[in-house]
């Protein structure tokens, strides 16, 4: 009996320097917790588990159970939120076969470095607005920790038109384009709207993405008209909000963005030729806008390459890439909400903090610029409950670099320290 009560008394003490070394005490030399304005000096962040348990003035002392981890001479910070990503893929010269040659098994493989990268870059958290389908997968592998890669939000397939941006028969000869529908993401009526939406709830998503407008790398002539009218957009909206799914507009002209803004879209992507109108729309409806700049100056800098794009899209980048800075630089100054976001694959994917020097380049200042992509995105997707701040009772979802972003702002290009969800996954010194 004696025996017996030793054995379940170690056993309990076991159990409990186990559970105790979930217990993290990060010493902060310097923390933007961005519930405000500030850099605070000398923090401890304390983690049990998954969560940020307590933040305390000064370096506390662990307990032995603990561990504790220096980061004394970085600077603190929460998780990173993207939310215009395209994690399947990247841009290359070989984008348009692909489709002809990969199957979506090879997709999510490869989409698992780009996943991986884009968390080692210090982004947490990202929403991916559209690709093939397999998003879903990697975003249920992430969760079951079988693959390295920031939380994702998807759309799975994004929603279009026949012949608009998202039609995954654009460019392809007569005998393959077909006539795909709502399950393929094609939309042309009320009626189609609703199966479309009701599909992609079927197949996992977590918000809905239309394109708006044209789009720069669907191989179609127009990068700016409208492609749904009013009808079809309040439907979509009708089902999406019945089914608890947030709506992203991929919107360049001016005509698509105020049909999707009147219909009660979350946020619109790129905004290339936003005006004032289209400003003081966003701001009555309460509409995200999430810039992407970084695409921008990707697809511009490529369309300068003979033969990198084919000759439709070559003209398309060329004239809409250049413009995004200073639309961006407009809806700042002009008070729109505004949401970090890059299109990373059409970017490189790991480089997604470029977007903050570019940003900052147009007259952000640096703190609202982390922001946007802290506490603005966990706004937008509706979980600032556990998102977007280091507090209490929030995930540990904990970044850190050398320096102070506010006085080098390509500091953030160097992320030394990754956390997501209270387990390390980069910490360099």
């Amino acid at each position: 009996m004696r025996k017996t009560n030793y054995f379940f008394t170690a056993l309990l003490l076991i159990l409990s320097i186990s559970l105790n070394a979930q217990i993290k005490y990060l010493h902060c030399g310097q923390l933007i917790d961005c519930t405000d304005n500030s850099v605070k000096k000398e923090m401890t962040v304390i983690v049990d588990g998954k969560m940020i348990v307590e933040v305390q003035k000064g370096y506390a002392d662990a307990p032995k159970s603990a561990s504790t981890i220096d980061l004394k001479n970085k600077t603190v910070m929460p998780g990173l939120m993207d939310m215009h990503v395209h994690i399947e893929g990247e841009i290359s010269p070989k984008r348009y076969e692909e489709n002809f040659r990969m199957n979506n098994a090879d997709k999510a493989l490869r989409a698992t470095q780009y996943a991986e990268r884009t968390l080692m870059a210090g982004f947490t958290t990202v929403r991916d607005l559209g690709g093939s389908g397999v998003n879903v997968s990697l975003r249920n592998a992430i969760n079951k920790g079988w693959v390295k890669g920031p939380r994702i939000f998807t759309a799975e397939k994004a929603l279009a038109t026949t012949g608009g941006h998202a039609d995954p028969t654009n460019g392809v000869r007569d005998d393959l384009k077909g006539d795909p529908g709502p399950k393929e993401g094609v939309v042309n009526s009320k009626e189609d709207a609703w199966k479309a939406v009701r599909q992609r709830y079927k197949n996992g998503a977590d918000c809905i993405k239309i394109t708006a407008t044209g789009g720069v790398l669907s191989v179609a002539a127009s990068g700016q008209n409208p492609q749904f009218n009013a009808e079809e957009l309040a439907e979509i909206i009708k089902a999406a909000n019945d089914y608890g799914f947030h709506v992203a507009a991929h919107a360049h002209g001016k005509e698509g963005m105020k049909r999707a803004v009147i219909a009660g879209v979350t946020s619109i992507e790129h905004g290339t030729f936003m005006d004032e109108e289209v400003m003081e729309l966003m701001k009555k409806h309460g509409t995200y806008y999430v810039p992407t700049i970084s695409a921008g100056k990707s697809v511009a800098e490529k369309a300068a390459v003979p033969g990198y794009f084919p000759k439709v899209v070559a003209l398309k980048a060329a004239a809409i890439g250049p413009q995004i800075q200073d639309t961006f630089a407009k809806a700042y100054k002009g008070g729109v909400k505004i949401a970090f976001g890059t299109d990373s694959g059409v970017s490189p994917h790991g480089d997604n903090a470029k977007e903050f020097i570019y940003m900052t380049e147009a007259g952000m200042p640096v703190l609202e610029a982390i922001h946007s992509a802290t506490v603005t995105t966990a706004a937008l997707l509706k979980k600032s409950d556990v998102l977007g701040t280091i507090q209490k009772g929030k995930y540990a979802d904990i970044i850190a670099v050398d320096d102070n972003p506010v006085d080098n702002i390509e500091t953030m290009l160097h992320v030394r320290f990754v956390m997501k969800e209270g387990e390390v996954f980069k910490h360099e010194q």
